[in-house]
C-alpha cells in the first residue's frame, strides 16, 4: 500500500461522545484522499471511528503502507502519540513514513517531530502532501526542502521549518470529499437509531474571517474562500444519490457570512430542484429578515446562532465584535421563520464574575433557543487566549500525557465552581422552559455548590 490515511478517533474511548451519538465523518481526510486519487496516487482511509486501537495495529501491520498520514486535533492528540510509537517500534514498519496534518501539528510541530513523526503539514493538506509524498518516491532528500508547508527534523536534529505555501484560492478545483473510502452507512445508522434522523456533513467554505481570542486558526488562517454555490448543490445531489440522508450538517464557521452566495445557492437549490434539509452555524450579525427568508427557502431547518456569552462585557473580551441584543433578536426571529435556533454558551472566560453568568441565563430565557450546549473555556496554543492566560497557567503538565484541554489558569473562580454552574445554568434553563421542580432543586443545589466553591474553597 502506498498511502494510508486516518485519524485516530475512537468512538469507544470518548465517553462524552457516548451519550450524545453523532460522530461525524473525517471529512479532511476524505479531502485528501480525493485530492491523491485525482492526482493517480493509490491510497486507502481507515476510519478508525467505530474501531478500536488494536484493529488500527492490525491493519497496519497487515498491509505496511509506505506513508501513514494522520489528521491530528486536541481530542485525537494522546491517541495519534500511541500510533507513533507503535509504528516506530517494530522492525517490519521501519520503511513507513508518518505524515502529520490538522490544527493540532502547527504549534507543536517540533514535539510531534522528536515523539516519532517524520513529516508535518502545515495548514491546507491536499497540494502539500501530494508534492510531499512524490519528492519522498524520488529518494532525492535534497528535494524535500523544496516541498512549501513542511516541517521536520534536519541531519542535525533540527527543526527545519519550509516557507509557508500559499492558500488554495479557488476550492473549487478540489474533487468532492472521498466519502466512498468509508462506510457512511454506519454513521447514518447510528444517527437513526439515537436521534430518529441522520445526517451527513459537508463543507462550502475555508477559513473565517472574524478574530474571537479563543478559536484556532491553526489550518486556514484568517482567510475566506467559498465553493461555487453550483459545485455545492451539486456536491449535494451525489450525497442524496448514494446515502439519501435525511438531513445535511454545514460544517462552515459562519455559513450566512456572504448574502450574495447565500442568494446563489438558494437559486441554484431551486433551480436543481433539489429538497434538502439541512442545519448551520452562522452569527447574528449575518442575519436579518431577508436571509432567513433565504435560509427557509433553501431547505435549512436549524440554525446555530453564537453568542458564547449573555454578558457584553465577556462578548467584547472575547472581540466577538457582536451585540447580545442582536443575539437574542435573531434567536427569536428565527422563529418566525419555523426554523429553529440553536446557541453555544462558554462559562469560565477570564474576567467572568456570577454576575455575568447570571446575565447568561437571563439572555437564554429572553431569547429562548430550542437547542443550546455548554463547555468551559480552554486555551489552545497559538490563540489569543492562549497569549493572555499563559502566565496564569496553574500546573506545567507534561506535554506527551495531556492536551491543552487540560490546562488549568486562574480565573475568577476555581475549576470546581464552574462544573456547579454549568448545572446551574442548564436546569435553570431547562425549568424555564418545562416548569418541572425537579429542574428548579437541581439549580438550587448547583447554585449551593458555586457559592461553597467560592467562598468556601476559593
Amino acid at each position: 500500500m502506498k498511502v494510508l490515511l486516518t485519524h485516530g478517533y475512537f468512538l469507544s474511548e470518548d465517553l462524552k461522545e457516548q451519550q450524545i451519538m453523532k460522530p461525524y465523518v473525517p471529512l479532511g481526510i476524505l479531502y485528501i484522499s480525493g485530492y491523491l486519487e485525482k492526482n493517480a496516487v493509490e491510497n486507502e482511509v481507515f476510519d478508525s471511528t467505530f474501531y478500536k486501537p488494536e484493529h488500527l495495529h492490525q491493519y497496519i501491520l497487515e498491509h505496511k503502507p509506505q506513508y501513514i498520514g494522520i489528521y491530528v486535533n486536541l481530542m485525537t492528540k494522546l491517541q495519534v502519540l500511541k500510533i507513533i510509537s507503535f509504528v516506530k517500534n517494530l522492525p517490519e514498519l521501519s520503511e513507513t513514513k508518518i505524515i502529520l496534518g490538522g490544527p493540532e501539528v502547527r504549534n507543536h510541530a517540533d514535539k510531534f517531530l522528536t515523539h516519532g513523526a517524520d513529516y508535518i503539514v502545515l495548514g491546507e493538506g491536499e497540494e502539500t502532501f501530494l508534492e510531499l509524498v512524490q519528492v519522498l518516491e524520488t529518494n532525492d532528500k535534497t528535494k524535500i526542502a523544496l516541498v512549501n508547508g513542511v516541517c521536520y527534523l534536519g541531519d542535525n536534529g533540527a527543526v527545519i521549518k519550509n516557507q509557508e505555501r500559499n492558500k488554495i484560492k479557488d476550492i473549487d478545483v478540489l474533487p468532492f470529499p472521498n466519502r466512498k473510502k468509508v462506510d457512511l452507512f454506519k454513521y447514518l445508522e447510528v444517527w437513526k437509531k439515537h436521534h430518529g434522523k441522520n445526517a451527513i456533513s459537508i463543507s462550502t467554505m475555508r477559513g473565517c474571517p472574524y478574530t474571537c481570542k479563543w478559536c484556532s486558526r491553526a489550518v486556514y488562517g484568517l482567510s475566506y474562500r467559498r465553493r461555487s454555490a453550483e459545485i455545492t448543490v451539486q456536491e449535494i445531489i451525489a450525497i442524496q444519490k448514494e446515502y439519501a440522508p435525511d438531513t445535511l450538517w454545514f460544517v462552515d464557521d459562519v455559513f450566512t457570512v456572504s448574502h450574495k452566495w447565500l442568494q446563489e445557492f438558494t437559486s441554484e437549490i431551486k433551480k436543481q430542484n433539489v429538497s434538502v434539509q439541512y442545519e448551520c452555524i452562522t452569527r447574528a450579525d449575518r442575519l436579518n429578515e431577508e436571509v432567513f427568508q433565504l435560509l427557509k427557502d433553501s431547505g435549512c431547518f436549524r440554525v446555530w446562532i453564537g453568542a458564547e456569552s449573555g454578558s457584553q462585557n465577556i462578548i467584547d473580551a472575547m472581540d466577538r465584535r457582536v451585540d447580545v441584543n442582536q443575539v437574542r433578536a435573531m434567536i427569536q426571529l428565527a422563529k418566525k421563520y419555523q426554523i429553529e435556533a440553536g446557541t453555544f454558551i462558554m462559562l469560565g472566560y477570564p474576567g467572568e464574575t456570577e454576575s455575568d453568568i447570571t446575565e447568561t441565563i437571563h439572555h437564554l430565557k429572553t431569547s429562548n433557543p430550542d437547542h443550546f450546549t455548554i463547555t468551559v473555556a480552554y486555551p489552545i496554543k497559538g490563540t489569543e487566549l492562549y497569549q493572555e492566560t499563559e502566565p496564569d497557567f496553574i500546573d506545567q503538565l507534561p506535554w506527551e500525557s495531556s492536551t491543552d484541554r487540560d490546562i488549568t489558569f486562574k480565573r475568577t473562580y476555581n475549576e470546581k465552581y464552574y462544573a456547579y454552574a454549568v448545572r446551574h445554568v442548564v436546569n435553570e434553563v431547562n425549568y424555564y422552559k418545562k416548569h418541572s421542580p425537579v429542574f428548579k432543586l437541581k439549580s438550587l443545589a448547583a447554585k449551593a455548590g458555586m457559592w461553597y466553591f467560592r467562598t468556601i474553597k476559593s
